[in-house]
């Protein structure tokens, strides 16, 4: 009985943690200069698993930046200590990456880091929420 009333639960709490509507895998696809889609909704502190498709024809970047900071108009050297995590894939090419998700739930600036694809509308939101959501 308690191996039944065990398996339930843990079933029952990967149910509720699928139901959030959080993700620990964001498939992404890239082009020249928008991302397809533009928002993501991940779990804190979990390991996410990105995979990326740059169907450009140039270089992406995939940046997420620290919580509170964005890159303003554009994407500068000054701006290297306000990022939490890049990701580059060349045009044609797929690949993938992973990174710990924030601990701190919020929504979080995603640009492309390669200087004029901000100003062009590379940009999205990565909305971190807490893992009880």
């Amino acid at each position: 009985m308690k191996k039944i009333l065990a398996l339930f639960l843990v079933s029952l709490s990967f149910i509720l943690s699928s139901c959030s509507g959080a993700s620990r895998t964001i498939d992404l696809t890239i082009s020249d200069y928008h991302f397809e889609p533009d928002t993501f909704t991940v779990p804190a502190g979990e390991e996410i698993t990105v995979n990326i498709e740059n169907a450009g024809f140039v270089s992406h970047q995939f940046v997420i930046f620290k919580f509170g900071k964005d890159a303003g108009g554009k994407i500068g050297p000054e701006d290297h200590e306000n990022i939490y995590w890049r990701f580059e894939v060349l045009p044609g090419h797929s690949d993938s990456g992973t990174f710990t998700a924030p601990s701190e739930p919020g929504e979080y600036y995603v640009t492309c880091g390669i200087v004029g694809h901000l100003e062009a509308g590379m940009f999205g939101t990565l909305i971190v929420v807490d893992q009880d959501s």
